[in-house]
This record gives C-alpha cells, structure tokens and sequence, in this order.
C-alpha cells in the first residue's frame, strides 16, 4: 500500500491536458485573433501596429520616422492603438533605457504576458492582459537569462557570466575569429556566386561562441537553425508549427547543455560552463539558471553578429562604399559602428513601468509597456547629422543604441564588434571585387534585423 504526500496531486482531481489537436487549435485562434487585429490597426495607419506586419516592417525607417515626429509633438512618447507606448527619440529612448523606474519584467516579477498560454506565460506568470492584443506579440515568450530578468537576479547572473567577456579572453577570440574566417573564406568560391550568410556570417561566429563555450562536435547548420527558430520568437510565436518548433529547439538545447554540465562537473576546464558549473555546486545559481545562461549566450552570441556582417556587407555595396574599405581594410571597426547606428541587427526592446511615472509629460501606470525604438534613435537628426546615409568616414559624436543602455548594456557588445571587425576586414583583403549576386533575402522579422541569404560573388 502506498501512501500520496500532500504535496502530490490525485489525478483523480487534477484536470486533464488538453488533447494536442484542442491545444493547437486554441492556440491557432489566439495567434490569428492576434494577427488579425493588428493587421487591421496597420492598415488603418497605426505606426506601432506596421512594425509587426508586411510590407511595412520590411523597411520600418519611415515608420521610425513617423513615430519619432509623433513623439516629438507629445513629449517624446507615441502611443499607439495597441496600447503600446513608444519612444523613438534618441534622448527619450535613453532616459527610459537608464531610469531604474523600468524594467523588462512586470512590477510583481512576473513575465509579461504571452498569448501561448491560458493562464501563464510560457517563460512563468499568469496575465492580465487581453490576449487578442496584438501589441504582446513583440514580447518574447521564451526564457532568455539575462534578457528577461530584472535586478537582484539580473546582477548576479551578471556579475557570474562577465569573466567570459574580459578583455584577456577576447584577445584570444579574436585569434579564433580570424582563423576561422580564413578557412571560411578558403572554403568560399572564387570564381562563382555563393551566399555570404551560409558562408561566412552565420558559421563565424557559431563558431567562436561555441569554442567559448567549449561545446564539442558543433553541428552548425543545426545550430543555424536553432538561432532562426528562438530569433523569430522575439517577436512572439507567429503560429502553430513555430511553436512546436520553438519547443523542440528548447528541449535540444536544454539537453545539449545539460549535458555539457555534467561533462564540467566530472572533468573541469578553462571554459565558461566549467565557471558556472563551480558556481552551481557552490549555490550561488540554480542550474535552471546556467543552462538559461548557457542558451542566451549561445543563441545571442551569433544570431546578433550574423546579422550585423551581413548587413554592414549590404550597407557597403548600396551606399558605394566597398571601395574605400578595399584601400583601407582598417576601416572595418568605422563600419561596424556606422552598421550598428544605421541598420543594427537588434531593432527594439521593451521595458514595463514599475510604478506609476511621467514620461515626456505623460502619466504611464504601473506595467504600462513602452517600446525602446533603439534602431530609430540611431537615424534621429537631433542625435546624428544627415542620419539616413551610411558613411563609415563619419564621426559618431554621439553613442548608438544599438546595444541597449543601462543596467541591460548587451554583454558581448565587444565580442560582437570584434568578429564584425575581422570578417569585414579579411572580406576587404581576401575578397576585393566582392559584389552582390542575386537576391538579397531579409528575415521578416520585427526585432532582429538581418539577411536570411545574400547572394554575392568575388569573381
């Protein structure tokens, strides 16, 4: 005879899962519920609603454009039909990015709300918001460490993963960087068409992440495709075969670095695992945590810089200016900025009012959302003269915000700026009559930014 604790349920009281062909088709309605509703507000003019949608997000400048001016008239902050505030000055993107008053979780710690759920988001909480609003699509409803915690747990978890970015070690990445990108571009045609992202963008930096992280047997058209499905969800899970997608990659790389702990724990090395690994078993973080760690640092640490090469690569041809960076390959480091100011691969964040607050004359209550317009307040004539024309010869007086502000300052921004540095250098040097080819393919997405394949040849 067994004896049930309190603690456990009885099934014969616990309510029943859903069948999998009710839970999708739930979830399927929510998702076009969604869709439809900010369609709608699209058509009917709402800025923040076309950033979401086709054909406007596919060049969402004269969008910023719009909601920069609208701001300007109403103290620096747009509100939206959606609900949805949003900021898109450089000034205003900044004082939001550095009030402490804001953060990217609710007031009460829980997530914000994600329309996959009934009663919770898929990354912890219940909602109080209307989940036919088509604004919560722009809120990611996976679990990204850092991304998507606020300050104790957000400093700490910081404070352990900052070694792996010490100006030591990226010395080393950098001699990593540079070899992989020669054998990259040995291994590139040179007498044909071939597509930059699959050559070189995307498996650089998978690689040096994952020697950071000393993952074995890197499988990169694998971890491509992991970086494509949990990048896409930034925007929110756009249907049903996304989200069963989403649960895959997850669990992939859940098991991945599960695996990689025990490995660390049963022979210890020089690596970033190896580090929380100690910290683990020493409690200063769960192993939820690590391996939540693990993954953002595995899926940011090439998703951003893929894009950012690819897009600086396209921002040098259309503007005429592959040339000079041909005679001065030391140009590389001027581009990477003049990219990240003026096409960056991270187009927005987020953040929610943990009290009530006044923002450019208005009154936001308590987890009202604003959206941070970061690649808007890189094109913004008060911040930067003559903003919509690329030219890697200027002078950035004033800092992007293409890695964020704040307390959430992006982590690996010098990781990222250095491998866009060498591959752009050593594309300069190796592949000097470099030329588009074919179509220039963008994801379609809202927060990230960037080519899915971009078709050149050097010939």
């Amino acid at each position: 005879m067994t004896t049930r604790t309190t603690d456990e349920a009885d099934p014969r009281t616990a309510p029943s899962p859903l069948p999998r062909w009710r839970a999708d088709l739930r979830l399927g309605s929510r998702i076009v519920a969604m869709r439809a509703g900010g369609l709608a507000l699209a058509v009917r003019g709402d800025p923040v609603a076309r950033l979401m949608h086709r054909p406007w997000r596919l060049d969402p400048y004269p969008t910023y454009a719009r909601l920069r001016a609208a701001g300007e008239a109403s103290g620096g902050v747009a509100r939206s039909r959606t609900g949805i505030r949003a900021v898109a000055t450089h000034e205003a993107c900044t004082a939001v990015l550095r009030d402490r008053r804001f953060g990217v979780r609710l007031a009460d710690g829980r997530m914000p709300f994600d329309p996959t759920d009934d009663a919770s988001t898929a990354s912890g909480g219940p909602s109080n918001h209307d989940p036919t609003d088509p604004g919560t699509a722009l809120i990611e409803p996976i679990d990204l460490s850092l991304l998507g915690l606020d300050a104790p747990d957000h400093t700490r978890l910081r404070r352990l993963a900052q070694p792996t970015f010490a100006p030591k070690r990226l010395a080393q990445y950098r001699e990593t960087a540079r070899a992989v990108t020669g054998r990259l571009l040995d291994g590139a045609p040179a007498d044909g068409p071939f597509d930059l992202v699959s050559a070189l963008a995307a498996p650089l930096p998978i690689s040096v992440i994952s020697e950071l992280l000393a993952i074995p047997d890197v499988d990169t058209p694998r971890f491509a495709a992991w970086g494509r499905v949990v990048g896409a969800a930034l925007d929110g899970v756009r249907s049903v075969r996304h989200a069963h997608a989403l649960s895959r990659a997850t669990a992939d790389l859940r098991a991945l670095f599960a695996d990689l702990v025990e490995r660390r724990r049963a022979d210890p090395g020089e690596d970033v695992i190896s580090q929380l690994v100690h910290a683990l078993d020493e409690g200063t973080l769960t192993l939820d945590e690590l391996v939540s760690l693990a993954q953002l640092l595995l899926i940011a640490g090439f998703e951003t810089t893929t894009n950012l090469v690819g897009n600086a690569a396209r921002a040098l041809h259309t503007s005429g200016t592959w040339d000079d960076l041909v005679a001065d390959p030391g140009l590389a480091a001027a581009v990477v900025e003049e990219t990240l100011r003026w096409d960056p691969p991270v187009q927005l964040t987020a953040r929610f009012a943990h009290s009530d607050v006044e923002l450019g004359g208005q009154r936001l209550r308590r987890d009202t959302g604003v959206l941070v317009l970061l690649a808007s307040a890189g094109r913004d004539p008060a911040a930067h003269p003559d903003p919509d024309r690329f030219d890697p010869h200027r002078e950035q007086a004033t800092t992007h915000l293409a890695f964020s502000g704040g307390a959430h300052y992006c982590l690996g921004a010098a990781l990222a700026r250095m491998e866009g540095e060498v591959a752009l250098e050593m594309l300069a040097e190796r592949r000097p009559r470099l030329r588009p080819a074919g179509r220039f393919v963008p994801r379609v997405a809202t927060v990230l930014r960037g080519p899915r394949r971009f078709g050149v040849r050097a010939d």
